[in-house]
């Protein structure tokens, strides 16, 4: 008997991965179609392309900055020229079918880790800037909150996290009255300062790096 439940239990497992790998096939074939020359094969990024991990992160955050970058609710603004690429790119999706299908696979997929690449920085003094200013809605190991419609911060990439928070502080980013969210991430982004910000990303590293 045990050993027939024990069976009944690995046949029930690997039909459920077979029906996931399944329901996310075609957002790995258009993420592979469109996307994997900038963010990776894994979906693990590339800074040198200032192209952001995606793997592991909310879908929900994913299909929103889509149709951001779709409706020119993001990447329209002077001197976003990572913006400005990755437009033309959410376009080229078909509809919103296909903007769910990339988000839900993009998801499905371990979280990335990220390479530290600036130095510097108080990870202890960011620790608690980051618990005082950024936990309550990105979670207290920057794992994101889909309540709060707050992404995953951890394992992300430190220069592109440098990047889109002075994106904010510049109105580059959340400078459409439509993106709430952003709007209220560049009211936060102006709460920190260039030394405080670097002691955040310290911390950030510690929790997200490979």
């Amino acid at each position: 008997m045990r050993q027939f439940l024990g069976a009944t239990l690995l046949l029930g497992l690997t039909a459920a991965t077979s029906l996931n790998a399944a329901d996310t096939a075609p957002g790995k074939a258009l993420f592979e179609a469109t996307c994997v020359a900038c963010h990776g094969a894994a979906g693990q990024g590339n800074p040198a392309l200032q192209a952001p991990a995606l793997a592991g992160q909310q879908a929900a955050y994913l299909q929103r900055q889509l149709l951001n970058f779709r409706t020119d609710l993001r990447g329209t603004a002077a001197g976003d020229s990572g913006g400005a690429q990755m437009a033309p790119m959410a376009k080229g999706l078909a509809d919103d079918a296909a903007v769910t299908a990339v988000a839900e696979y993009l998801a499905s997929l371990p979280a990335a880790k990220a390479t530290p690449a600036l130095t510097g920085g108080d990870a202890a003094q960011g620790a608690k800037l980051y618990q005082s200013k950024c936990g309550s809605c990105h979670g207290g190991k920057a794992e994101g909150n889909p309540a709060l419609n707050s992404p995953r911060l951890a394992g992300q990439s430190d220069v592109y996290l440098q990047t889109q928070f002075n994106h904010f502080k510049q109105g580059k980013r959340g400078y459409q009255q439509q993106d709430r969210f952003g709007r209220q991430m560049r009211m936060m982004a102006n709460s920190l300062n260039e030394t405080e910000l670097q002691d955040v990303l310290a911390y950030l590293n510690t929790l997200g790096a490979k």
